[in-house]
Order: structure tokens, then sequence, then C-alpha cells
């Protein structure tokens, strides 16, 4: 049985346990649960002795952990499955902790075969997977077997089937007389292997009880009703009935009755003596998990908030569409700063207004994903090459592509701010390939 007496835990000014009491009695599965940080590594760290109380005790059948005699013999903990070298084998592994603690070798094959590696036994761990690591973990707890057992998420990692093993294997130490304490944040999994629960919150115990208990002190069990649909005053008439009667009713949406503050039978009984025809009765309970949540809603040190993407999207126009996604061009409303603009114009979000002159201003070549200009649109680039310019040239005899040139009452939106210089750039693009030089030499 493990006792813990008035433990207290400071670190500096920080106090992470703080006067727990509790026991952990064999026999029974007995879960630890709690949010980040209330102090259930460091309850378990000075269970085994890895860390001194500041002020109270905590036993394993009446004596400190490092009173023990041959401890590993008397107490197994999986608290870091990867707490391994990586280098040793499997087997090496566990044969080393044996050694250490006068564990017959063919022990170690035993435990091997218990949690199923007995395949990959002289295989180094370093390339084992996360729940192969923990069922090598869980070996090395069984080795010395021990009547008391402490598992910090043993199923961390595990496939279903490797966590319904896990689930029996607790259930059948705990069924042989000895003493498991499993620490885990799944509530399902808990609910279905624990026999009891305490539950701590900011280094202080919150609840010690069984885990219906549990349930039932930390939400409201109630009873689901329904009616015929098809008539309506039917389930008006229960309701009335049941009120006087002293129950609470509340509608839901789909048209059956809540009721709580009385038991099946007393509702059974009511709608028969109101003439009533049942379609539906059964009784309804919270589950772990919302019980969980309920007790525990206040000791959570950690929230999250409403994450906006740090930022990083842009806000949508009122009344406009998220635009859809563009293969090879990332998410869309996502963008990387873009690069500076002459006279230091900030980057503006699509539809906020642009000062002339500037990429995306009215008259302008429209804008890329980024802020640049999109190709093939405006001026073309002064620092082009001339020859990607010679496919170019056999477009220039073609005539459908002479109607283009009506395009020129473009040019009275220059004065809005475009630069003047902006537009003898078009003939740097024809330049004689005679040198080409020039350019890099003009840039």
């Amino acid at each position: 049985m493990i006792e813990a007496v008035g433990l207290t835990k400071r670190y500096g000014d920080k106090t992470a346990v703080y006067n727990l009491s509790f026991q952990v009695r064999p026999g029974a599965v007995t879960g630890f649960l709690g949010p980040n940080g209330s102090g259930k590594s460091t309850t378990m760290r000075m269970i085994l002795g890895l860390d001194n109380p500041t002020s109270g005790q905590v036993t394993i059948g009446g004596y400190p952990y490092r009173k023990l005699p041959n401890a590993p013999r008397q107490v197994g903990a999986l608290l870091d499955a990867k707490a391994v070298h990586g280098g040793r084998a499997a087997r090496n592994h566990l044969l080393s902790l044996a050694q250490l603690s006068g564990i017959p070798a063919r022990r170690v094959d035993e435990v091997l075969g218990v949690v199923g590696l007995q395949d990959v036994a002289r295989k180094r761990s370093k390339g084992f997977s996360l729940g192969m690591g923990q069922r090598l973990g869980i070996a090395a707890a069984l080795l010395g077997d021990p009547q008391v057992l402490l598992f910090d998420e043993p199923v961390n990692g595990l496939d279903p089937e490797g966590i319904l093993w896990v689930r029996n294997l607790m259930k059948a130490l705990a069924a042989e007389g000895r003493t498991v304490f499993v620490s885990s944040h799944l509530m399902s999994e808990m609910a279905l292997t624990a026999d009891h629960l305490i539950v701590i919150g900011r280094g202080q115990l919150l609840a010690d009880m069984s885990i219906k208990d549990f349930i039932s002190a930390n939400s409201a069990d109630f009873a689901r009703v329904r009616t015929p649909d098809a008539d309506p005053q039917l389930r008006e008439k229960l309701s009335s009935a049941l009120a006087e009667a002293g129950g609470h009713v509340m509608p839901e949406q789909d048209g059956a009755l809540r009721v709580t503050g009385l038991a099946l039978p007393r509702i059974s009984d009511i709608a028969h003596d109101t003439d009533v025809r049942l379609w539906e009765l059964s009784p309804h309970q919270a589950s772990l998990e919302e019980a969980y949540m309920r007790m525990t809603q206040g000791a959570v040190d950690y929230r999250s908030t409403i994450d906006q993407k740090s930022g990083l999207q842009q806000p949508l126009p009122p009344g406009a569409q998220p635009p859809m996604p563009v293969p090879g061009q990332g998410q869309p409303g996502w963008y990387a700063p873009p690069p500076p603009q002459p006279g230091g114009q900030p980057f503006a979000p699509q539809g906020a207004p642009v000062a002339p002159g500037y990429p995306g201003a009215q008259g302008q070549p429209p804008a890329g994903p980024y802020g640049a200009p999109a190709p093939g649109a405006g001026a073309p680039n002064p620092y082009a090459q001339p020859a990607p310019a010679a496919p170019q040239a056999p477009q220039a005899p073609q005539a459908p592509q002479a109607p283009q040139a009506p395009q020129a009452p473009q040019a009275p939106q220059a004065p809005q701010g475009q630069p003047p210089a902006a537009q003898p750039a078009a003939p740097a693009a024809a330049a004689p390939s005679s040198d080409l030089t020039k350019p890099e030499d003009a840039r």
C-alpha cells in the first residue's frame, strides 16, 4: 500500500504539491488524474524517492522507498519510457537491470514475452517506435515481479490492440492483490480501467473516491422521456404531471424530455396515472470526462486562447468569401512580408486603399500573391536578358495582336503618380544583343 501524509514539495517560491494525503490500496487499479502542471509527476517522483519532499512523508508498505530492502523487487515503475540507452538491445537493457537487482536472467525472457517484444529482443532500442518503447518500459517495471506498480501514461503511443492489452494487464495485476497506481489523461480509457480515483489540482487533493461516486458527485443524472411525436398535447400533459410530482423537466431539441429529481419507476407510474404512452424511458449518466472537466475547471493553469494564426492571415472584407486554394500557390490568405517598395510604402491587404504609383493602385498592374506585380503584367523587367525575348520576336508580325494598340488610353493614368522614368523601361528590353554585358554594366 502507498500512503502519503501531508506531502508538500516546493521549488524555490513555487509550490508543486501542497499538504497532499491519500492512500493507494492493493487489489484495485487507482487512477491518478489532474491537469498539466498539477503535480502528478512530482508526486510519483517523491513516492519513488527521486525527489525529497519539503515536508510530509510518503511510504510504501510502511517504509520510505529508499529504506526498502531490494526495492526493485518490491516496486516497479514506468515514468519515462525513453530513459533507455539507445545503443543497447532490448534484452541487454533488461538483463543489466536484472543483474543489478539479483533477478535471474530467465525472468528477462519471461517479461519480454509478456509485453510481446520477444521477436525484437536483440534489436537496439533506438530503432523502436513509441509504442515499442512503452512496452519495453512496462517490461522493466514487471521485471522484479513487484507487489506495487506505478505507471505514468502507460498507453502513450500504443495502438488499439496494445491499449486493450494494457487495460487487461492492469486489471489482472490488481486481481492478484497488487497495488496498481496509474496516471493518465485519457478519460475514456481510465473509465474502463480504474476502480478508484485520486484527483489533484494545483498540487492539492480534489477528490479521493470511486469512479461511480466521482461521476455522481460532479454531474447530474437524468432520465430521458419520449412521448408519441404525433400528439404534442400528451407531452405537455406529462410535463405538468412530472413537475407537480417534484421533478425538473427540460425539453430537448428532438422533442424528448430531460427529467431530473425523479427515479425511473416513479416517472413510469406518473405516465401510467396520466394515461400517457411512452416511447422511451432511459437513464443517462455523464461520462468521466464530463465529470472531470466540471471538477477541475477551476484548477487548469494552461488554457488556449482563440488562435488567429498569429496575425499571418489577412482579414476578409465584409461579405467576401474565402479564396479557393490553388495548387502550388500555398494556402490562401497567408502571405510573406513583401519586398520594400519605393518611398517606404507599407504593405496593405487586398481591398485596402493603396497610394498611386505602387502595385495594386488604380491603373497599375495587378499584384501577385506576395505584393509584387504579377508575371506578364505591366512594364517588362529592365534586368531581363535579351535571350528570352527571342521567342517573342515572331509575335510582332502577327496581325491578330495589332488591335492591342488601342490600349494606349491607359497612358492618361500616368499623372496619378506613375513615375515618368517607368515608361522608357520598355525599349530597354529590346536592346541589341550584340553586347550582352551592357545590361549587367548598367545594373
